[in-house]
């Protein structure tokens, strides 16, 4: 996301080596990795503070203005969420996400029987991320109490309470749900896997026949709801699609078209992005009558299959089609 400046991840003392590996590994320029307190309120108060150190030293366009809080177990907010809560906190201090209840609140009595419940519809659940300008979260902080580090849960009550600042309440989309339960692991598992499909990149080597056969794949998927970009390389601008996409098709008419896969696969591994996902290449080479020598039929799977079991062991898993386009 552009436009963060900075993020800093809140972990447990044992799992630091752990966490920095990973950061060091994705080559995460702007995270780095601080150790978390015995509660929720000490560790977060841990990272606001991290985000705040040297502030004096640093040019005032570098100092953190607002910071967003966020939790790792909802782990699908979306940049255009981020944004309004970060936003909102700039304008009104504090900000925060808000879903609906979607199951009555009681309260008991000691000895276990119904005391009341409360009017579902007056009631929000608040979620994360949160927003606050640094000042007040910092000051929140500095002022809270003991008893608020060792049993409060609630930043913006803090806000409110030790600031003044009554937060802009913001409602959430349903893909802020929280991954609680070991069954939840399977269904992030396939939102994760949903959510990468939607996509593709097409790359045409600038080629009018490739061209013009990937504007017939983009018709086509158009009716499964899957949004596909043709770029004729990845080059320049066209690099930022090593970072965004998961799936790849690369379109060749030429014979030594296995050069043109081998050139993707490697520009694919340098950005070192299959760690975290397989990444999906598929090869579609179009082929005239003048290709189908019983050499160039028996040498081309071949090499194509070396260079799949190859791409296999960095987490690249690549595919081939190839289409016969006869003369009329």
């Amino acid at each position: 996301v552009s436009w963060i400046q900075s993020i800093v991840v809140v972990v447990a003392k044992e799992n630091m080596d752990l966490m920095t590996d990973i950061i060091q590994r994705f080559q995460h320029r702007k995270v780095r990795v601080v150790p978390g307190g015995s509660t929720r309120h000490r560790s977060i108060c841990n990272g606001v503070l991290a985000l705040g150190e040297g502030e004096e030293e640093r040019p005032a366009a570098d100092r953190p203005k607002v910071v967003i809080i966020h939790d790792a177990v909802r782990p699908f907010v979306e940049e255009d969420f981020l944004y309004k809560i970060a936003m909102a906190a700039k304008e009104q201090g504090a900000a925060g996400a808000i879903r609906p209840l979607v199951s009555t609140v009681i309260a008991t009595t000691s000895e276990g029987y119904l005391d009341h419940s409360l009017e579902r519809a007056k009631y929000r659940a608040s979620e994360m991320p949160q927003g606050f300008t640094y000042d007040v979260i910092y000051q929140a902080y500095q002022r809270c109490s003991e008893s608020d580090f060792e049993f409060g849960t609630e930043c913006l009550h803090l806000a409110l309470q030790y600031c003044g600042t009554n937060a802009k309440l913001i409602q959430g989309p349903p893909t802020l749900w929280k991954v609680t339960y070991k069954r939840d692991l399977a269904a992030a598992e396939s939102i994760i896997k949903e959510t990468l499909s939607r996509s593709a990149c097409v790359i045409t080597g600038g080629s009018a026949q490739a061209g013009t056969l990937a504007d017939a794949i983009q018709k086509a998927v158009g009716a499964l709801n899957m949004e596909l970009d043709v770029i004729p390389d990845l080059m320049g601008e066209n690099a930022r699609y090593l970072l965004k996409e998961w799936n790849f098709i690369q379109v060749s008419v030429s014979r030594s078209c296995l050069s043109e896969v081998e050139a993707i696969l490697t520009d694919l591994e340098a950005a070192n992005r299959a760690l975290l996902h397989p990444l999906i290449v598929i090869w579609v080479h179009l082929s005239g009558s003048d290709e189908l020598s019983i050499s160039g039929r028996m040498v081309e799977p071949a090499a194509f299959m070396n260079l799949a079991s190859a791409a296999k062991l960095r987490n690249i898993l690549l595919y081939g089609i190839q289409l016969h386009q006869s003369k009329v």
